[in-house]
């Protein structure tokens, strides 16, 4: 099975999960006196309403589109290496979705990525 990650989104989402902790631990000392999962329930109902926004910019943003596939081993269709393979499926301007994957090497998938640079593809 091949897991698709835009890691740029993950790394993002995951430090905005990190966020929620200090709205939580406020909301707990805040209303410590009640029960402590009203505390969390209402933390989290603040949470939500705040951080819909971000999780929406996260997901939605072109800025943060580019999405790669990896595969630990695939033979590079440049160098004919065997190797852990890299490929651009899509960002604002391109899109391989249905296109024959093609992947690369390390190497060859970062003289592709300049190419798309120059091309004004990745930015």
């Amino acid at each position: 099975m091949i897991m698709k990650i835009n890691l740029k989104q993950y790394g993002l989402y995951l430090l905005r999960w990190q966020l929620s902790t200090p709205i939580l631990a406020i909301v707990l000392i805040w209303l410590g006196s009640t029960s402590k999962l009203f505390a969390t329930v209402v933390a989290n109902v603040i949470g939500g309403l705040f951080f819909f926004w971000i999780d929406r910019f996260i997901f939605t943003s072109p800025a943060l589109q580019a999405h790669w596939e990896i595969q630990d081993t695939v033979l590079c269709c440049d160098c004919g290496v065997s190797a852990r393979g890299y490929r651009l499926v899509k960002t604002k301007n391109y899109d391989k979705t249905r296109a024959i994957p093609k992947f690369r090497c390390e190497v060859c998938s970062e003289k592709k990525t300049q190419q798309l640079r120059q091309m004004g593809v990745l930015v």
